[in-house]
């Protein structure tokens, strides 16, 4: 396992912008209607990991299933670049949209977890 580093990642427009420390060692997808359509591949990080420099006023707030997912997007460009929300103890997580980080390693998709969330 690699070292964790910090990675800057963006929506589309750049109204939010970001850094999230992390080591791609828990890279995922998920097959739940909205996961699916939006292909994007999922990064857990801490909530300590993550630190949001610009763009909270920019964010607009979309809930559904348990609403127990923060899923957060651009007013602007429409882009999640990230949500937030909490693990099974409690511990408060960011998910990363890697597509989203603007200096990530290629991530070849065979190769990550696949998450059923169309069963959850």
């Amino acid at each position: 396992m690699t070292e964790k580093r910090d990675y800057q990642g963006q929506c589309h427009c750049g109204a939010v912008r970001f850094t999230a420390r992390t080591d791609f060692s828990s890279l995922g997808d998920c097959n739940c209607s909205r996961c699916r359509r939006l292909g994007w591949i999922m990064q857990s990080v801490s909530a300590s990991d993550f630190t949001l420099h610009a763009g909270e006023d920019q964010l607009t707030l979309y809930h559904f299933n348990t609403r127990g997912i923060d899923h957060l997007f651009c007013k602007t460009c429409g882009i999640e670049s990230f949500a937030r929300g909490s693990d099974g103890k409690g511990n408060e997580l960011v998910m990363v949209n890697v597509n989203c980080l603007t200096d990530a390693p290629e991530v070849d998709r065979n190769a990550i977890a696949h998450w059923d969330g169309a069963n959850f």
